[in-house]
């Protein structure tokens, strides 16, 4: 498969994202899982500290056992763990650094992300702790979640010279959800940072599972109820039809189209979908061999028009 850049490290085209690890997945699924991926040419995991309340961490770092050497590792700290274990403190990014690199049963982590701005923290502060774990030979490279232009900017800023700097950003970006466009990519390509999308198939919407004039299938995260629910509902199932329809006169799948069409985004280094089954890795991993045309790519923009 092929890699591209994050920092000094080379990652797949198509990673895997492991927040189903611990929660929708117990130990021995995410081993197989795991093992799927890894013979599909995947070699970029990413988990975060809060995924299946810490289970995520313990679960991949037990899945990859001997085969840590083959992969890039990427983890998040920041978001709350609990009342006490939270947020972007000189002295807790120590600690959570610890925490996961216990969790995942490893001596270093590839990629380190702070998982979100912390407001009470001043970035500079946060950077200088992540250097230093980075001098330590705990963490290869730092990037950051969920940040805005102006953010990525004041961060770029409170670097001091030689020190770490974020590599990264990761972002909700897919074909329903295009923000990032609006000033987000662009910061990233002109400053070189690799940018991640997270929730790259719509939070399942555009695996093709769910399709119009069909019941959708039970036991999935849209049809379970929750936060995600709502994704069924109003128009962003019209636009799920007509994307499924221009993909399927090309021979392809909604899937193929989804993930594809983020590869071809000059600021993407890896797309990273999750995954609850063997069968849905390797459906990922293949989703990204169509090449989309400039033409394609311009009638996809009449499909789903970019922000304004």
């Amino acid at each position: 498969m092929e890699k591209r850049p994050i920092g000094s490290l080379s990652v797949s085209i198509v990673g895997l994202g492991c927040n189903n690890f611990g929660w929708r997945v117990d130990a021995a699924a995410t081993e197989r899982i795991v093992h799927a991926a890894l013979d599909a040419g995947i070699n970029f995991f990413d988990t975060a500290d809060i995924y299946g309340g810490t289970k995520s961490e313990e679960f991949l770092g037990r899945a990859l056992g001997s085969r840590r050497a083959e992969v890039v590792i990427a983890t998040k700290f920041g978001m709350a763990v609990d009342d006490r274990r939270k947020g972007a403190k000189s002295d807790y990014v120590r600690r959570a650094v610890e925490d996961s690199l216990r969790r995942l049963g490893t001596d270093r982590i590839d990629l380190y992300q702070l998982h979100q701005p912390d407001p009470s923290v001043p970035i500079g502060d946060t950077l200088e702790a992540l250097d230093g774990l980075v001098r330590a030979g705990k963490v290869r490279e730092i990037g950051c979640s969920n940040f805005s232009s102006k953010q990525i900017r004041q961060a770029e800023t409170a670097v001091r010279p030689g020190a770490a700097r974020f590599v990264s950003l990761q972002n909700e970006y897919s074909l329903l959800h295009r923000d990032p466009e609006s000033g987000v990519l662009s910061e990233c390509l002109q400053r070189g940072i690799a940018f991640l999308p997270y929730f790259p198939l719509g939070s399942g919407l555009l695996t093709g599972k769910y399709r119009q004039g069909q019941p959708a299938p039970p036991g999935t995260r849209l049809t379970s109820g929750g936060r995600f629910s709502g994704r069924l509902e109003g128009p962003n199932m019209d636009l799920v039809e007509l994307l499924a329809q221009f993909a399927a006169t090309r021979g392809r799948t909604l899937l193929d189209l989804a993930i594809s069409w983020l590869v071809a985004q000059p600021a993407v280094a890896s797309v990273i979908p999750g995954a609850t089954s063997p069968e849905q890795v390797r459906a990922n991993a293949a989703a990204a061999g169509w090449c989309l045309t400039a033409d394609e790519l311009a009638a996809v923009d009449t499909i789903v028009p970019p922000p304004l």
